[in-house]
């Protein structure tokens, strides 16, 4: 799939963001890379920096990519996005954790899907330390049959999650998420577009490795 921008958010993501991009990398064709970077202390965007086509090279797509490192102080995941639609240039958004690594894509069943519905998510599997964990309490949303309007009998509520999740750029121009909430902007999203008469749709022919970290949240109560 081409004609993409990628909003990976960082902070001190060294030990996963390289192979979350390279994934990109081999997943997509030409990909833009938006990093938003809130205070790293760590490698990461060194290693970001390390994917930057250089001009004065032949062009290699699996190794090199349109890059763009953006500073976030006042960070909230919303508003991380909301900048990360802001300065990207392509007509499809995906939002992809920093410690996620793309598994599988369908391109021509994912760009059909995105003509049809304005919001795309995929399967995640969780890894922690190296294994496959059974997958509960959030992972348990993520099923092997498609759906329409997900909504989480556990939430209560439509669920969506920005770990692995695609948009027409437009979409969040016209909803952007809200920069207020210091997490779950996804699920609110998708309240939100249903309410403008709109569908968000998941498949698990798109889906990734979610990798644990200490610090993501997706994991956190649950490792």
């Amino acid at each position: 799939m081409d004609n993409i921008s990628v909003i990976i958010r960082n902070k001190n993501e060294e030990r996963w963001i390289g192979h979350c991009i390279q994934s990109c990398l081999e997943k997509f064709s030409s990909p833009e890379i938006i990093v938003i970077n809130h205070k790293s202390e760590d490698d990461s965007i060194e290693i970001v920096n390390s994917f930057r086509h250089d001009p004065s090279l032949k062009p290699s797509l699996k190794n090199y990519c349109d890059v763009k490192v953006i500073n976030i102080d006042n960070y909230s995941p919303g508003r991380a996005i909301n900048l990360g639609v802001k300065h990207s240039s392509k007509k499809y958004i995906c939002v992809l954790s920093a410690h996620s690594v793309i598994k599988q894509i369908d391109s021509k069943y994912l760009l059909s899907s995105l003509k049809r519905y304005p919001c795309v998510f995929g399967k995640q599997i969780p890894i922690y330390r190296g294994k496959k964990i059974t997958p509960r309490y959030i992972w348990s949303h993520f099923i092997d049959s498609d759906e329409i309007n997900m909504y989480s009998r556990l939430e209560d509520r439509y669920f969506l999650h920005n770990a692995f999740s695609f948009y027409q750029k437009d979409i969040l121009i016209n909803i952007p998420f809200d920069e207020n909430l210091t997490g779950k902007e996804d699920r609110l999203w998708a309240m939100a577009l249903v309410k403008e008469g709109k569908s968000f749709f998941y498949s698990p022919k798109f889906s990734v490795y979610h990798y644990y970290t200490s610090d993501g949240n997706t994991w956190k109560g649950i490792a």
